[in-house]
């Protein structure tokens, strides 16, 4: 019997999830022997060349030119300051952590969409994305002294993220998804290459730390074409939930693999971040499918 396409459709979610945990995981295994920059240029390489080879077999290079398209270089600074402060976050707090509060990022987009595009966004859901935030400090619990630099760091990754996912929205259409992600690997290599001085200089790297590298740049990849195909099966309604299952291999990676045993305020704030995205959610599905109705479709 052949899978419904809802479940393939879940299956390929689960599947993207774990492919994007398991990069997490990898280059948070190198962040004490290697800097950031030197991460973002060695991984960000090898992406590169393997976009590259994709991009080139479907067609899918364009001419430079198109990068003084504004909105195109406000993504490109967007991905690189996202890179930059997830990397450094990964060093300096548990992997479940940085997992839990990036999933907040679809509640930023939210809320970057009704502030910036104007978007209709209703009570409920304003309510919804202040419950999320509120998860996002209880996982961060910020005493007198204020938030840490890993604090900070997390938290810009995802105003960056969310501002990476606004200006995408703009793109125009004609602009191939994969020639985006080829430009921006390798200015994100590029960007890693210039900072590696700046934040320490380069590190021998053993062949562990290598392969761990090389195990994150095909990760990479293969989370975003399962996405793809997740997003292209079944009813979104059905699929979407299942991004949190990132939270069970993060939990479960850090604890096997780092001893990162999530505390009782993680597990809360992360309970509280997916019960807001989940209502955030079903809200908006909800719009659409009256919006259709209304249409008659």
């Amino acid at each position: 019997m052949q899978p419904s396409a809802n479940l393939r459709g879940a299956i390929f979610m689960c599947l993207a999830m774990a492919g994007f945990t398991v990069n997490d995981a990898l280059v948070k295994s190198v962040t004490g022997v290697m800097n950031s920059g030197q991460i973002m240029m060695v991984r960000g390489a090898m992406t590169s060349l393997l976009v590259l080879l994709l991009a080139r077999h479907f067609g899918a290079l364009r001419p430079l030119r198109l990068l003084l398209d504004p909105i195109i270089a406000l993504r490109m600074v967007a991905e690189v300051i996202a890179a930059i402060t997830y990397i450094y976050a990964l060093g300096q707090m548990p992997l479940a952590n940085a997992s839990a509060i990036l999933q907040a990022l679809p509640l930023a987009v939210t809320l970057g969409a009704a502030l910036f595009l104007k978007e209709p966004v209703g009570w409920r859901r304003w309510l919804a994305i202040l419950a999320g935030f509120i998860g996002v400090l209880v996982i961060l619990r910020p005493g007198p002294e204020g938030f840490s630099s890993a604090s900070i760091a997390v938290v810009a990754s995802v105003v960056a993220a969310a501002t990476r996912d606004l200006s995408t929205r703009r793109i125009s259409p004609e602009v191939p998804s994969l020639f985006i992600s080829t430009v921006t690997a390798v200015i994100i290599s590029i960007v890693g290459a210039v900072l590696v001085v700046p934040l320490g200089g380069w590190q021998p790297m053993e062949t562990t730390s290598l392969l761990h590298l090389v195990a994150a740049s095909l990760m990479l990849p293969i989370g975003y074409q399962c996405i793809v195909l997740a997003m292209r099966q079944g009813e979104i309604a059905i699929i979407a939930p299942f991004r949190y299952t990132s939270l069970i291999w993060s939990i479960g990676i850090g604890v096997i693999f780092f001893a990162e045993a999530p505390d009782i305020w993680t597990i809360v704030g992360v309970g509280i971040i997916m019960a807001s995205g989940l209502y955030a959610f079903a809200r908006e599905n909800k719009r659409r499918l009256a919006a259709q109705r209304a249409s008659g479709q």
